[in-house]
């Protein structure tokens, strides 16, 4: 089925087929909902404007995959540093936590902070295999049509990233001690 971006039905379609896997897609790479939707709406934008036919429905999801996880470290490259900014705001003491066991929310957010930094410091390569497998639910013949690379560098990719995460959280529970 042959599937055109200017075609109001079709783009109705990939929007309502593929919206929530690149909202997950751009938010493990963004961190932020407000900027995810941005991303993602432009996403969208650029499919339209292009004007593109795609052979199947998977093509064009390829596409817009491509281009939401390529607009999301593209502002990820240029807002660095106010990104670094608020995370430090973000740090403050005086902010109340509203959980009745108020250590444990504190050591859960500590955990997943160090789980995303962990996943931040792996090289390029590694770090989008990750977030495509274990952040969107894409598998291996997927994640190698968005990355353009064939199925089994995927897994060796995926399998390198989850030694290097494990390498990387293990040394930090030693310093801990």
């Amino acid at each position: 089925m042959e599937v055109k971006s200017t075609n109001r039905d079709d783009f109705r379609k990939v929007y309502d087929a593929n919206y929530t896997l690149l909202m997950q897609v751009v938010m493990h790479i963004v961190y932020n909902q407000e900027i995810a939707e941005d991303l993602v709406q432009e996403a969208f934008e650029r499919f339209y404007v292009k004007n593109i036919s795609f052979p199947t429905m998977d093509e064009a999801k390829y596409w817009l995959l491509r281009v939401s996880k390529n607009l999301a470290l593209n502002h990820i490259r240029r807002n660095k540093r106010e990104i670094q900014l608020v995370e430090k705001v973000k740090k403050l003491p005086g902010e109340t936590v509203n959980f009745f066991d108020s250590s444990k929310a504190v050591i859960e957010e500590e955990e997943r902070r160090n789980v995303r930094e962990a996943v931040n410091s792996l090289p390029e390569n590694l770090r989008s295999v990750i977030q495509l497998k274990e952040y969107s639910g894409l598998d291996y013949k997927a994640i190698g049509k968005v990355l353009g690379i064939s199925e089994t560098n995927v897994k060796v990719r995926v399998h390198r990233a989850r030694k290097k995460l494990e390498e990387i959280l293990a040394a930090e529970d030693r310093d801990v001690y």
